[in-house]
C-alpha cells in the first residue's frame, strides 16, 4: 500500500510495489496520504513514485468485474482522485520509474511535472485496444494536459511511449537514467516548494475549472 515519507520540504508518496491498480483500498490510502500532505505546515511539494516494474497499471478491472454494482461509485472515486491531484495546492512531480498505463497515466497527467525513466518502461493510454471508452472527465483531463496532436495520438492509437518519445511529445518533462529519476524529481519539487500554497491552489482551480467540473460531476455519463 502507499507510504508517505518526508524529505525536508519535499514529501514523497510511494504508491506501492506491485501494479498499483486503483483498488478502492488503494484509493483510500492515497487520499489519506494527500490529507497528511495538505496538513503539513510550511513550504512543501509532493513527489509520487513507486517501487519496481510499475508506477501504476490503472483501474482494478478484476475488482470492478466482481463488483459491477459499484461501478458508478468506483469511477466517481477515481475521478475525484484525479481532480484532487490536479488542483492540489502545492507543486507536484510524478517520478515515473516504471510502466504507467491507463488510469495510472491519467493520474500522472494530473501532476504539474513528470520525470520518466529513459531506458525502460512505457507510458500508455490503452483504452482503444481494450474497448474501454474514456469518460468525459478523463478525456477532459488528457486534452487539457497534452497538446492536441499528442492527445489524439495517445487516445486514438494507444501508442506506447518510451521515455525519450514521451519527452519529445510533451508527456514527460524530462527523460533520465533509472538512477536519476527520483533525485531529479525531488530536486524539481524542492525548487518549487517555496511557492505559496494558497496562490497555487487558486491558480490551478481557475486554470482547470472546466476539467475539475467534469471530474467532480456526481452523475455520469461514465460509459
Amino acid at each position: 500500500m502507499p507510504t508517505l515519507e518526508h524529505h525536508n520540504e519535499v514529501l514523497v508518496l510511494n504508491l506501492g510495489e506491485g501494479e498499483n491498480r486503483f483498488h478502492p483500498d488503494w484509493i483510500a490510502s492515497v487520499n489519506t496520504a494527500l490529507d497528511q500532505t495538505e496538513q503539513t505546515p510550511g513550504p512543501r511539494a509532493l513527489v509520487t513514485t513507486a517501487t519496481g516494474k510499475f508506477y501504476s497499471n490503472g483501474l482494478d478491472l478484476e475488482w470492478l468485474m466482481a463488483n459491477a454494482d459499484r461501478y458508478q461509485d468506483y469511477v466517481a472515486d477515481v475521478h475525484h482522485l484525479f481532480a484532487r491531484m490536479l488542483a492540489l495546492p502545492m507543486p507536484t512531480v510524478a517520478a515515473l520509474q516504471g510502466h504507467t498505463f491507463a488510469a495510472g497515466a491519467m493520474f500522472s497527467l494530473a501532476h504539474d511535472l513528470r520525470v520518466m525513466r529513459a531506458d525502460r518502461g512505457f507510458w500508455c493510454l490503452p483504452e482503444a485496444d481494450i474497448n474501454i471508452p474514456f469518460t468525459p472527465g478523463m478525456a477532459a483531463l488528457i486534452q487539457a494536459r497534452l497538446s492536441p496532436q499528442t492527445a489524439h495520438e495517445a487516445m486514438v492509437t494507444a501508442r506506447r511511449y518510451g521515455g525519450h518519445d514521451a519527452a519529445t511529445a510533451g508527456i514527460a518533462d524530462q527523460a533520465v537514467t533509472e538512477q536519476q529519476v527520483h533525485p531529479t524529481a525531488i530536486e524539481l519539487a524542492r525548487s518549487l516548494a517555496p511557492k505559496d500554497t494558497a496562490t497555487l491552489g487558486t491558480i490551478k482551480s481557475r486554470m482547470y475549472a472546466s476539467v475539475l467540473e467534469a471530474l467532480r460531476a456526481q452523475e455520469g455519463p461514465f460509459n
